[in-house]
Parts: C-alpha cells; structure tokens; sequence
C-alpha cells in the first residue's frame, strides 16, 4: 500500500509499504479515506524528536472496516469508524480510570501508545490506504453511514478531544474567562470548546495574521503578541486587571520568544502565569518533551525549563498537563457534531490526495498559502 514515510528532517516521501494484516483476534483493518497532518507531526518531521527514518505517519485516521480478527464483537465490515490517537487496550488500570492515554498494556516500559509516534509502541501510522487497529472494539468509534461530515468526524482522533482536553485540565466553566496561548488547529479547538463550555470572554494569542483572523471568526479575541505583552494586553481587558480565570498552553515546547525569531521554550508557561489571575488554573495541553534535539540550550535539549514556579506559587495557581485522553470525550463530542451543535472543520483548509503529503508537509511547516489544517484522503 501507498504511505506516507518519514524519510529524514524536513523530508517525507510516499512509498510502498507492506500492507497491514490481523494480527490478534481482536484487530481490525480500516481502509482510510481520512488521516489529518498534525502539528505534532511537524515535531518528527523537523527532527527535532528521536524519530527514525522509515515511520509511516499518521495517529489521526478515520475510515471503513475492511477486515474484522475473529474476536471483534461489536464491528463489522462496512463500518464508518474514526480512531483516538491513543492506542488503548481498555482493561490496564489507567484506562479503566479513564486514562486512554497513558495506557500500561500497549507500549511495555511507557506509559501510552499511538499510531505512527516516535516512542510510542510499534503502530504504523495511518497517513496511508489501511492501518491496522489493536483492541479494535475498545478504540474504535463508530459513526454514521456515508461520507457527511467527514472533516469534522476525523478531527475526533486528536485536535477537538485535545482542545477540549486543554479546558477539563483548566477547570474552565460556565461564565468563565479564559487565555488560549497559540491559534493553531489545538489552540483554535481549546478556544471553540471553552465557548461550548460556555466561556464568558475567550482571549487567544499568536502572531499569525490568518490564525488570529479564524479566531476572531469564532469569536474570541485576538492578541498579537507582537504588538507588545500578552499578558498586559489580555489583562487590560479583564475585570479590575486581575487577569483571565483560567488559561490554556496549546503551544508546547517550541513556543516562540515575543519580536525575536528565536525559541524560548518555556515563554508560553510563564506568560500563562502573568495572565492568569491568582487562584486560577492552567491547562497545559501543548507537547513537552524529555528531550530535545533541537533545543536552544543545554537545559532544553533535556526538556528542562526554566518556569516561574516561584509566581505559580504565589498566586496559588493549579496545572495540569498530559497528552489527551480522547476516550474519554470523542463520544459526547461525535454527538455534538451529529445534531449540529458543534463543527470542528472551520481549521480544515485543505483537502489533498495522499500524493500531495509532502508539499503538503512542506508547506503546513512554513505556515504558508494559508495551509493550517490538513486532511489527505489516501482513496481520493
């Protein structure tokens, strides 16, 4: 089958793969007709993670069961599924608590697995024509016939679940005020849930003209961190300038220092800290790394950053932080989708063939000619 294949940094190439197979009873193989480029993905693809050539990428796949292993009870060939990025076997103490994503079974030595991620288990990733799914009846969700909604369904494996994720680990509620940092495809998902959730006044800041415009679509604020402090501008508009309730890092690691073309890892937590008024809480959805190639020092390379745990103290400050356990909130937001109450797709901005990965790859990396969201229909 065609993939696609994580060749080296700043390289991805479509190549002949071996076709997926049952492996255990309780597998299935799906025929992708969707597999969204993540941001997380540009992680690998810049080499600034242990990534080894020859991964086929791809944790967010939506698609049709081909092929169901003989103990899959409740799928049958023919079904329209979409998959969490989180490979979860459903019956380790962790995923009965409800936490999918630091699964013990999947991934012996880590806690977690997904498709197609550097250190995270032995699953080929979906950005191809099939891809095998393990505990099949627990990771798959089903969804209805057709092809209606597709952009907004595929969006259920990571980036909607993860935004919403960002506000469960902020305690964001009803009438709450709440700073999203980064207006990519996370942070626009973390913005759009906050107001599901029934936000007061969402904030979201970045210095992309196109991100900043989509989330002024929706309805939030836009602040350019450009244009001077973030946490100034933000606080400027909240009650008495005492900061928002509640905040958001859908950055992560790679955040960017404010008028200089430099990383500074660490800016988007200490900001978070300055904008969030004391006794609020921060979620911390954006992707940290215990190490990092590419860092620009020797503490970052280690994934170790120098927070202000000193304010975080002070203002009495919550954090939580973890990738998403999107078991735990794909049902209840399919739903939502399918009586038109939520539509994730406005990030979408380009459906392509799974021939264009690489330009698409490309250009998604450079944040140019509007590429924010990517969908490929391997079958297309």
């Amino acid at each position: 089958m065609r993939a696609v294949v994580y060749k080296g940094p700043f390289e991805v190439a479509i190549e002949q793969v071996e076709d997926p197979r049952i492996q255990h009873p309780s597998d299935v193989i799906v025929r992708v007709t969707s597999t969204a480029i993540c941001g997380s993905d540009l992680h690998m693809y810049e080499g600034r993670t242990a990534a080894e050539p020859g991964i086929v990428f791809g944790h967010e796949n939506l698609g049709v069961v081909e092929e169901a292993g003989e103990g899959v009870t409740s799928l049958s060939r023919g079904d329209r599924v979409v998959m969490p990025f989180n490979v979860a076997c459903g019956f380790c103490k962790n995923c009965t608590a409800g936490f999918t994503g630091f699964c013990l079974t999947v991934n012996p030595g880590f806690a977690g697995g997904a498709y197609g991620y550097v250190a995270m288990g032995p699953y080929v990733g979906g950005q191809a024509e099939y891809v095998r799914v393990p505990y099949a009846d627990f990771n798959c969700l089903k969804l209805p016939e057709g092809t209606e909604k597709e952009t907004d369904f595929v969006l259920l494996a990571d980036i909607f679940p993860t935004g919403y994720h960002g506000n469960e680990l902020a305690d964001v509620r009803p009438g709450d005020t709440v700073a999203v940092y980064g207006g990519g495809p996370v942070g626009l998902m973390a913005a759009y849930s906050a107001m599901l959730r029934g936000a007061s006044k969402v904030f979201v800041v970045d210095r992309v003209a196109e991100r900043l415009q989509k989330a002024e679509e929706i309805g939030a604020v836009p602040i350019d961190f450009t244009q001077g402090n973030p946490a100034e501008q933000i606080k400027e508009q909240t009650e008495g300038g005492l900061g928002t309730d509640k905040g958001i890092d859908a950055v992560g690691y790679q955040a960017q220092a404010q008028n200089e073309d430099r990383e500074e890892p660490a800016t988007v937590l200490n900001s978070l800290v300055e904008t969030v008024r004391p006794t609020g809480a921060l979620g911390v959805p954006g992707l940290y790394v215990p190490r990092d190639p590419g860092g620009p020092d020797e503490q970052a390379k280690q994934g170790m950053l120098v927070v202000s745990v000193g304010r975080l103290f002070e203002k009495g400050l919550r954090m939580g932080t973890g990738q998403c356990n999107v078991k735990r909130y794909n049902r209840h937001l399919r739903d939502l989708i399918i009586e038109d109450r939520a539509k994730p797709s406005f990030v979408v901005s380009h459906e392509l063939p799974l021939d264009e990965a690489p330009t698409a790859y490309e250009k998604f990396d450079k944040r140019v000619e509007g590429y924010t969201k990517v969908v490929l229909h391997p079958h297309a």
